[in-house]
């Protein structure tokens, strides 16, 4: 068996529905050997909203899942793209860039390779902030004994995820350290 990696396109926001009817429809009809894998890109973020912080996934394609198969059984590929089994399927990417129900465009191994080495290296980092902090920007303390002050960030730290954070106590600007988490953006 010689699987190669495709692109099926679906519906944006339900890559996810998509991935588990495909994977349901794997072990129903016995098909584990011709699809070992299907994967949906992506990678953890997290950001600050109402001095929560909150863990998502984010897709790096959105629109876009990865499927190794073997098309030597025709079914496998008539599986993925039946519209009646699997809903939210457009179809396969083609060469063109369109989608296509009829030979589809395997991906070259160093594309795979670029794309899992990212999916890889996201989970490498165990989060990483979606909405970073400008150096001016006015942010307001959620957490700690400076909660509920108003600050101005002086410095970011990316690889500490820290902030200097300049606040007023006492009509004095007073320098603080704060983690990310620490803070929110203040609208």
């Amino acid at each position: 068996m010689e699987h190669k990696w495709y692109v099926v396109r679906a519906v944006s926001g339900k890559e996810r529905r998509v991935k588990e009817a495909i994977e349901n429809e794997i072990v129903r009809q016995k098909l584990a050997d011709y699809i070992p894998q299907v994967l949906i890109p992506s990678e953890k973020v997290f950001e600050m909203r109402n001095g929560k912080k909150r863990v998502r996934e984010k897709s790096f394609f959105p629109g876009y899942i990865l499927i190794q198969a073997d098309f030597s059984n025709g079914e496998v590929q008539h599986l993925v793209t039946n519209k009646d089994l699997i809903p939210n399927v457009i179809g396969f990417l083609s060469a063109t860039g369109t989608s296509t129900t009829k030979n589809p465009l395997p991906l070259r191994q160093s594309e795979v390779n670029r794309i899992l080495g990212r999916v890889d290296e996201a989970e490498e980092y165990e989060e990483e902030l979606d909405t970073p902090f400008i150096v001016g920007e006015s942010v307001k303390v959620m957490d700690g004994p400076f909660s509920g002050f108003t600050g101005t960030v002086e410095e970011v730290f990316k690889e500490r995820k820290k902030l200097d954070v300049t606040v007023k106590i006492f009509g004095r600007n007073t320098p603080i350290e704060l983690n990310y988490t620490q803070v929110e953006k203040k609208d």
